[in-house]
């Protein structure tokens, strides 16, 4: 396991060089997007329409934040449960998005597109919103404002602490021992 600061968006030589267990500072943009968001997204693209945000290299955070209190930036914005996001995730992935962050497994079709297209999905410590949220600098509605919290937002971070649960090469930090080899089963 490695530490390292990275700057998003990912190149694919960032992605590809982690592994599962590593810990990230990452700086730079990202974006936010829930469900509704990135349903939204999905639609524009089965529309042959533009894109509000560049997959190439994004950073897409699943986070709904809270209002911002008077002189913050943002507000809580902890990790959301990424397997909710997992249908759409593979698609987004071919077309160039590097990197989630979310809290919880995700599906095989996920895994796979990380390993066919170079991409790294980020734990963010749940429970820890108000404190991940001092990482944030800077934080901008770019598309579906109607949508409130699950707007899609442009976020600048810095050192946002993350961990590397799924790698590019198949590596998992989730992966649950054979109970039978261990004596459990």
């Amino acid at each position: 396991m490695a530490t390292y600061e990275l700057n998003a968006p990912l190149s694919d030589a960032d992605a590809r060089m982690l592994r599962s267990g590593d810990i990230v500072y990452l700086s730079g943009t990202i974006y936010t997007a829930r469900d509704a968001a990135h349903k939204k997204l999905s639609e524009l693209l089965d529309q042959g329409k533009e894109l509000p945000i560049e997959f190439k290299g994004a950073v897409i955070y699943y986070v709904g934040p809270s209002p911002a209190q008077p002189g913050y930036v943002i507000g809580s914005a902890g990790p959301t449960t990424s397997y909710r996001m997992d249908s759409f995730a593979p698609r987004f992935h071919s077309l160039g998005v590097k990197a989630s962050i979310g809290k919880g497994i995700r599906n095989e079709a996920v895994k796979q597109a990380l390993k066919d297209y170079g991409g790294v999905y980020f734990g963010a410590t749940g429970g820890a919103g108000a404190l991940l949220s001092t990482c944030i600098k800077e934080a901008e509605v770019v598309a579906f404002p109607e949508m409130g919290p699950e707007a899609l937002r442009k976020l600048k971070v810095e050192k946002l602490p993350l961990l590397v649960i799924n790698d590019s090469v198949g590596g998992e930090l989730y992966v649950m021992p054979d109970l039978a080899a261990v004596g459990l089963a």
